[in-house]
């Protein structure tokens, strides 16, 4: 009699290294969330905002700051979860895009955002997180279909 049990699929060693590095990068999201929440004026000062800026960033309506935590904290368990192999990385992963697109076409796209806010060091970070999150939820999506998540 066949043994009908399947072997389980072998964690390649890329995905170890890209759950971790995406864990570090996508928790400097979630820590740019928490101080934003706990500390707006202290925090969004360190970070270089004045006085216009952090106006704005304090006056976001609840249902934008749902769709941010959506993107930040999706990413994050995204990565936890590609670590974990289960195959609901791709779904967190998804669930951060969309709070990604949300929460950025709300800032581009007619927020009345200062004009300090769309530099082009600030456009080149919104690149940079586009690129990544894109990366991951396409890595999830592959590791994925190959098996190596459960």
């Amino acid at each position: 009699m066949e043994n009908l049990q399947a072997t389980p699929m072998r964690t390649p060693w890329h995905l170890w290294a890209i759950g971790a590095i995406g864990l570090l990068w996508n928790s400097f999201g979630c820590v740019d969330y928490v101080m934003t929440k706990l500390d707006p004026a202290g925090y969004l000062a360190s970070m270089g905002m004045g006085a216009e800026e952090q106006a704005y960033m304090q006056a976001f309506p609840a249902w934008l700051t749902v769709f941010w935590a959506l993107g930040v904290w999706g990413s994050l368990a995204g990565s936890l979860l590609l670590i974990l192999r289960s195959r609901h990385a791709v779904t967190a992963f998804a669930v951060s895009l969309l709070g990604l697109v949300v929460a950025q076409g709300f800032e581009y796209l007619g927020s009345g955002a200062p004009p300090s806010m769309h530099t082009p060091a600030v456009i080149g970070m919104s690149v940079v997180i586009w690129t990544a999150l894109a990366f991951q939820l396409w890595y999830s999506s592959r590791m994925k279909a190959a098996g190596v998540l459960r």
